[in-house]
């Protein structure tokens, strides 16, 4: 029934979200916090290469893994124009297995978010530590849902041209406090010339976790020197307001 990042998703975040979108200044932290790598860098849910393709830009060696296929089509598109040849891999991220090794793994923007259950959580953090390098990193972003509200209704229109456009309604349907996840569905139109040409339903989860519950789990598979940051300033502590955490960790 649900498509995960299907073409007109993957079609409207290309629109919204060009190569070197900075969101809420996430592109500007990241590089800021990379600087000085030297080695491989792996862009966990990569995506079309908003952040990927500009790391590439800038002289570093990075590669991409993303679980959509939509979104890696049009990540090698993107790199085929710029002449760039990153290796993408199309795997899950809570159960994959590549032929390098990372100094740095990076996931901005809340995307480990998306990982439903805690044991894929749990699988991916693992897999990220097995393919790091001693003394290598991982900095990722988490989501707080501070500001939900069950039942609201948003409605959005992009127009890609003069005579083409793409409606996203956005639902939200429960918040579960026990079980710590928002659900939310999203419904996708295509029009053209006031006729529908395509439709996509997408479920959208959003798991969130304490502070200290989250240094646990990094701490637990073997992570240490464990950081956490508020809304992109390096070490500043979360207060009730934060909105986003920014974690990072070194294997030992």
């Amino acid at each position: 029934m649900f498509s995960y990042y299907g073409k007109l998703s993957t079609e409207l975040y290309d629109f919204t979200k060009p190569v070197g979108h900075s969101v809420q200044g996430d592109i500007e932290y990241y590089f800021e916090r990379l600087k000085g790598t030297k080695g491989r860098i792996l862009e966990a849910a990569s995506g079309s290469g908003r952040f990927l393709i500009p790391l590439l830009e800038k002289g570093y060696h990075a590669d991409g893994i993303d679980y959509s296929s939509e979104m890696l089509a049009s990540c090698r598109k993107r790199c085929d124009k710029r002449g760039l040849k990153p290796n993408l891999y199309e795997a899950n991220i809570c159960d994959f297995s590549l032929p390098l090794k990372y100094e740095v793994i990076v996931i901005p923007t809340g995307s480990f978010c998306l990982i439903e259950n805690i044991k894929d959580a749990k699988n991916a953090l693992k897999c990220f530590y097995n393919h790091l390098i001693p003394n290598g990193r991982l900095i990722l972003d988490l989501l707080i849902p501070s500001d939900w509200n069950t039942g609201e209704i948003f409605t959005s229109t992009f127009s890609l041209s003069s005579n083409e456009g793409i409606i996203l309604e956005n639902k939200s349907i429960e918040i579960d406090w026990v079980e710590q996840y928002t659900l939310s569905h999203l419904r996708y139109e295509k029009w053209k010339k006031g006729e529908l040409q395509d439709t996509e339903l997408q479920k959208f989860v959003i798991r969130w976790y304490g502070v200290e519950e989250f240094k646990l789990l990094l701490e637990k598979i073997g992570f240490s020197q464990v950081t956490c940051s508020a809304e992109y300033n390096y070490q500043k502590p979360p207060s009730k307001q934060t909105k986003l955490i920014t974690f990072e960790a070194v294997k030992k």
